[in-house]
């Protein structure tokens, strides 16, 4: 079996080691990353359900690693700044 040469690898690598440390940092990332994927959608026609798109964020190779920095961020608001963090869930 041939090798396969990842070319996100290093992308993955520097946003697994970004480090949460200061509170602005960590509501930016809150904010930017969503809690759930905004692409699920139901499509309706005259009240009944013809369609169901999945949710499609999974489908990003990044998705895993961006989900694991906002976990990060949501951690040292409500860890190091005792934050209520309802409002990002």
């Amino acid at each position: 079996m041939p090798h396969q040469i990842d070319f996100l690898q290093p992308l993955r690598y520097w946003i697994n080691r970004i480090e949460v440390q200061d509170r602005k940092l960590a509501h930016f990332f809150s904010k930017l990353i969503p809690a759930h994927c905004p692409f699920e959608r139901d499509i309706n026609f005259f009240g009944r359900k013809i369609a169901h798109i999945p949710p499609l964020c999974k489908l990003n190779p990044l998705y895993d690693e961006l989900i694991a920095l906002r976990f990060r961020a949501l951690c040292y608001l409500v860890d190091q700044c005792g934050e209520d963090i309802q409002s990002y869930c």
